[in-house]
C-alpha cells in the first residue's frame, strides 16, 4: 500500500466531529424551512458558467457512465448532465427537494455528505454549492470518502465559496486544491464564478 492510500484510510477512518454535524443541520434547516421558495430561485437552465463547468465533468466521462451529485436540489443541474448522456444518481438531504423532484417522475435518495455511505464506484461525482455547508474540520473526511468512492481516474466536481460568512465555509484556491490532493484527488480544471456570491469550481481526479 503506498503512503498516499495510507493516508487516505486514516482520513477516511477519521470521525466527523459531532460540532460540524450541528453546524451542517442548523445551516440545513433553512432549506427544509423554505424549499419552494429556494426552488423557485432556480433558473431552468444552468447560467453559462455553471454549463461550462458541468460540460468539463461529462468531458470526462464516457457516455453512459454513471455519476453521483450531491444536493440535487431541484435537480437543474442533474438534467443537463443527463442531456449530455450520463447516468445522475441523485441525492439530497432535504426532504422537500427529494418530493418536488418525485412529482417529475425522479428517484432521489436521501443522502447524508457527511454520515451517509456513498456506494459506487463511480465514474464521477459533484456538489455545487454544497461544500459550504460542511465546516473546515470535516472537509479532510468528505473528500477522502468521494475519493474512495470514485473509479480509478474518476473525477470530482466541486464549487466552493470564496468568501463566507458566519454561515458559509469559504476557501482560497491554494487551500482547497491543498485538501484536495491531501485525499488523493489532483485538480486538472479550475474556474471562478462571480454570479452573485464568488465561487471557485474546481474538476479533480483521483489519483
Amino acid at each position: 500500500m503506498t503512503i498516499e492510500n495510507n493516508s487516505q484510510k486514516s482520513l477516511m477512518g477519521s470521525a466527523i466531529p459531532q460540532g460540524a454535524i450541528d453546524s451542517n443541520r442548523q445551516a440545513l434547516k433553512w432549506y427544509d424551512d423554505n424549499y419552494e421558495y429556494y426552488d423557485s430561485l432556480i433558473d431552468p437552465l444552468p447560467s453559462s458558467s455553471r454549463e461550462k463547468a458541468l460540460r468539463q465533468l461529462a468531458k470526462h466521462v464516457s457516455i453512459g457512465g454513471t455519476i453521483l451529485e450531491f444536493g440535487s436540489a431541484s435537480g437543474r443541474d442533474a438534467d443537463f448532465i443527463e442531456s449530455l448522456g450520463l447516468s445522475v444518481r441523485r441525492t439530497d438531504i432535504t426532504q422537500g427537494f427529494i418530493n418536488l423532484q418525485k412529482k417529475r417522475g425522479k428517484k432521489v435518495d436521501n443522502l447524508d455528505i457527511l454520515t451517509g455511505e456513498y456506494g459506487g464506484p463511480y465514474d464521477g461525482i459533484f456538489a455545487m454549492c454544497v461544500m459550504l455547508h460542511v465546516t473546515p474540520e470535516a472537509t479532510d473526511a468528505v473528500l477522502a470518502k468521494v475519493a474512495a468512492a470514485l473509479k480509478p481516474s474518476g473525477v470530482f466536481l466541486v464549487s466552493v465559496r470564496e468568501e463566507g460568512d458566519a454561515r458559509a465555509t469559504a476557501w482560497s484556491r491554494n487551500e482547497f486544491v491543498q485538501r484536495l490532493e491531501r485525499a488523493g484527488l489532483t485538480v486538472i480544471w479550475d474556474d471562478r464564478d462571480f454570479d452573485g456570491d464568488q465561487w471557485i469550481e474546481f474538476l479533480a481526479q483521483k489519483v
